[in-house]
């Protein structure tokens, strides 16, 4: 395999679902309130999203890594 390991499932793999499914469950964050600053939940909570995914690969990245 030119020296390279051959990968399978793994179960941290499972944490990448969580943003997935959290961005694209649409009716749980479909709403104004709570507002952040002026900011509708709407915005926001995408935003936030932006940051949790970055830390849900970091995550896997490192565990992965370290096998």
């Amino acid at each position: 395999m030119n020296g390279q390991q051959r990968r399978g499932f793994r179960a941290i793999y499972l944490l990448l679902i969580v943003p997935i499914v959290a961005q694209l469950w649409v009716p749980f964050y479909n709403r104004a309130e709570p507002s952040f600053d002026g900011v509708p939940f709407f915005y926001w909570y995408q935003i936030l999203w932006v940051a949790l995914t970055a830390l849900c690969l970091f995550i896997v990245y490192r565990a992965d890594a370290a096998k």
